[in-house]
């Protein structure tokens, strides 16, 4: 069997697999774990944002493609049905898992075990011989089922805690358990998802030279996200005046306070701020600090706060802006740069993670490095001087997502690879059948853990 870990250039994507691939039984079922990040929440609030998207969307573009996808993650309110219907061969499970209600992430190591207790019932209905898992806390659901049932395992980080604490360390306490859990993954799931190149480095770098990868990017809907000719007009914007764009939650690693100070350095132009926030949780507070920097700056007639936006409806204030910004001090890979770009918007992004590889700078945006409000300034009047230039730019980035971004292709390539899977462990020679199962580390972490 050729080896699953793919090196490629910058920006560019491994070829398809080339071997002849076995039919799959007519709508397979398969599982996507998603413990915290529900796919069928609202997205811009604190608990939802680029991880609900994802897993929610590769459902349904599998689904889409012929399996039959079922979405797994914690129920946090007891008015929430427990299973929601996409499509016919759809759905999103909420289990419960410790008290009905919202727990931050940092907090919800301990209701795990529970999860994987409720879990197993659809398990021992379905038998899903495959399994997806998402974030760390759903990596370590997996890794427990793992030690007592036999099935594909494959695995997407959306962040990794190594880098978190790197770029944000004056503001992140440093869990050990998370770490150690993120090196297990790698180490024993059949494929690690990487969705760009520069994950691929820091997991090499930093967490472990062993496991298996698989760089296949994220995607948007096509279909939701493009160019609308009227945007402004149904937004009663202003037709000539400079609209910078940000969409995102409030978080201090979102790198909003750098777009504020950029701004007070622009003579002209309207910022808008996009997405949700609770005034209980740590977004509502981060919301009321980036809320007084405004203030600071004398910017009170030129910011405003949007609120949350369905997602169905985002494709219009892209559209609607000269320039989206997406300042994040770090970015595993930036969904909102390529829903920007499938509008036709120019990006302007940190030098950071992902974004590299999703933007191409001079050809798409614009990158600068994180934390630079003069360098960011400086960016967006580029884009704003330049009206022709910026609208080459928002061009090749509707390209550059067509041909590279899009859900039905991502959908196509994640497919492959599990059948690729399937007929390795059929054949006797998947890299994980020889795994020996490390019960004893995965109990020790987990008693480490809910001691702390």
């Amino acid at each position: 069997m050729q080896a699953l870990s793919t090196r490629t250039a910058k920006n560019t994507l491994p070829r398809a697999f080339a071997m002849p691939q076995p039919q799959v039984p007519a709508r397979q079922p398969i599982a996507l774990i998603s413990v915290h990040g529900d796919p069928a929440a609202d997205v811009g609030h604190e608990s939802a944002g680029g991880q609900n998207i994802y897993v929610r969307q590769l459902g349904e573009a599998l689904a889409a493609a012929g399996w039959h996808v079922d979405m797994f993650t914690r129920k946090t309110d007891p008015n929430d049905p427990d299973v929601i219907e996409h499509s016919p061969h759809c759905r999103t499970i909420r289990l419960q898992a410790g008290p009905l209600t919202y727990i931050p992430r940092e907090k919800l190591f301990e209701t795990l075990p529970k999860f994987v207790e409720a879990f197993k019932a659809y398990h021992a209905k379905y038998g899903y011989p495959l399994i997806h898992t998402n974030y760390w806390l759903s990596g370590w659901v997996g890794w427990q089922l793992r030690q007592q049932f036999n099935f594909q395992w494959l695995h997407t980080y959306h962040s990794l805690g190594v880098v978190k604490y790197q770029v944000a360390s004056e503001q992140a306490q440093r869990d050990e358990t998370r770490l150690m859990v993120e090196k297990a993954i790698l180490e024993n799931a059949d494929c690690v998802i990487v969705t760009s190149p520069q994950e691929e480095a820091y997991l090499r770098r930093w967490v472990s030279k062993a496991g298996q990868t698989r760089l296949i990017p994220c995607g948007t809907n096509l279909k939701l996200f493009y160019p609308v000719a009227d945007a402004r007009a149904q937004l009663n914007l202003p037709a000539d005046e400079p609209i910078v764009l940000y969409v995102g939650r409030f978080d201090r690693r979102k790198g909003i306070e750098t777009l504020v100070a950029a701004m007070a350095q622009i003579p002209q132009g309207q910022l808008l701020l996009v997405g949700g926030s609770d005034p209980q949780r740590s977004d509502g507070a981060e919301r009321r600090r980036i809320e007084g920097l405004v203030q600071e700056y004398n910017l009170g007639d030129r910011v405003t706060f949007v609120g949350q936006i369905d997602h169905e409806y985002l494709a219009v204030y892209y559209s609607a802006a000269n320039v989206c910004v997406v300042p994040s001090y770090y970015e595993p890979f930036g969904l909102v740069a390529i829903e920007a770009m499938a509008c036709g918007t120019p990006v302007i992004a940190s030098a950071v993670g992902g974004l590299q590889f999703t933007v191409i700078p001079e050809e798409t945006g614009l990158l600068v490095p994180p934390q630079d409000a003069n360098a960011l300034a400086n960016a967006i009047q580029r884009i704003l001087a330049d009206p022709a230039w910026a609208r080459t730019l928002g061009k090749n980035g509707r390209e550059r997502v067509q041909a590279l971004f899009n859900w039905e292709a991502i959908a196509l390539q994640m497919g492959q690879l599990y059948r690729q899977l399937f007929a390795a462990s059929l054949m006797g020679n998947s890299p994980r059948l020889e795994m020996v199962k490390n019960t004893a580390s995965l109990a020790a972490v987990t008693k480490a853990a809910l001691a702390s």
